[in-house]
């Protein structure tokens, strides 16, 4: 994205002289910077025709009619941040400062699609029978139930799709036709969509040994009735950096024993605890593995994440939890679904996440 040089001007440069430029290199932008790249404003083609209506003379310096108040990021973003920024304000061209205003480069709305995209591949578990749903999934497979306005596996899609994840395999068994016939090859949704078909239950794992194609990136595995904000770029990240071969996400539950709790001594009372409160970690249905997990799943054969994970962890394997502070949501019963629905509007509005 070295573009951005070719459109760099100084203060000196006349309305005529950017016209030209702009002209020449069809961005219909460009950036004003002094000697030091302190950035001092930008200019649009629309800037330049409004002042040549006010009378503004040709040989006038760009100064006076550039924006003196751009649309400008400061460094050490994600790029995902910078796209979102970008489709909010509608912008074709975003620059990137540095801490004391230089001027570092220009991003262009043309270019972020094909830099943001990863080759890392998410396995959606999407062939549970959804039971404790009825009489919802009677007639629907439970990814496909509606929060909001779509499908919770669009949703989830989206998800993965706004940090740049797009080539997704979707395990499938209860009413696949409405899964497959809806989602197809992704194609319409921006992304890439392949099918593994359980002919017969193997567990929240087992599935896993459908893949065919061998993977060489790490993966995401994940519930296909969740819906979460969690950050697949920083949990990806985490497990690279503590060079995990697979990695839990965990959320915080909290419950509340409904008595007072005893402590004792013999036949000593040292203390009551009026209804205390306990917290532990649980899993939250979303992993990442590298690809040599595969190895250890049985082919065809019935096998939970649970089961992996103490297997992995018994070989002494380097396993780890990511403790989720986003939020979460199992929709595993009628109340989830109503809170699902409930809080979708708020949670799942359109938004810009760093």
């Amino acid at each position: 994205m070295n573009k951005y040089e070719d459109i760099l001007i100084k203060p000196e440069m006349t309305i005529i002289q950017t016209m030209k430029l702009i002209d020449e290199t069809s961005m219909q932008f460009a950036t004003v910077v002094n000697h030091d790249r302190y950035l001092l404003g930008t200019v649009t083609d629309g800037d330049i025709r409004r002042g040549i209506l006010k009378g503004l003379p040709l040989d006038s310096s760009i100064c006076v009619v550039m924006n003196t108040t751009p649309n400008y990021e400061s460094e050490g973003k994600s790029i995902n941040y910078y796209k979102q920024y970008m489709k909010k304000k509608k912008l074709k061209q975003l620059p990137i400062i540095s801490s004391d205003n230089r001027l570092l480069y220009i991003l262009f709305s043309d270019d972020l699609d094909s830099v943001i995209s990863k080759p890392n591949k998410v396995v959606l578990m999407a062939g549970g029978l959804g039971t404790r749903l009825r009489p919802l999934t009677d007639t629907l497979p439970k990814p496909m139930l509606n929060v909001g306005n779509k499908p919770i596996l669009e949703t989830i899609i989206e998800g993965f799709k706004h940090y740049g994840f797009t080539n997704f395999i979707i395990s499938v068994n209860y009413k696949k036709e409405m899964i497959m016939n809806y989602f197809q090859d992704g194609k319409h949704l921006g992304v890439n969509i392949e099918y593994i078909e359980e002919t017969k239950r193997l567990g929240t794992a087992g599935a896993l040994s459908l893949i065919n194609n061998k993977l060489k990136e790490p993966f995401f595995v994940m519930n296909g009735d969740l819906l979460t904000k969690v950050n697949f770029e920083q949990l990806l990240e985490f497990h690279l950096e503590t060079e995990s071969c697979a990695t839990m996400c965990v959320r915080e539950h909290e419950y509340q024993i409904p008595y007072g709790v005893i402590e004792t001594n013999d036949h000593e009372l040292l203390s009551i605890i009026e209804k205390p409160i306990h917290k532990s970690y649980v899993n939250a249905g979303i992993y990442v593995f590298s690809p040599e997990v595969l190895d250890y799943i049985p082919t065809d054969d019935f096998f939970d994440m649970p089961e992996l994970y103490k297997y992995l962890i018994d070989s002494k394997k380097n396993v780890s939890a990511f403790p989720l502070r986003e939020y979460w949501l199992d929709i595993g019963r009628i109340a989830d679904y109503e809170k699902a629905n409930w809080d979708y509007t708020v949670e799942f509005n359109e938004g810009i996440d760093a």
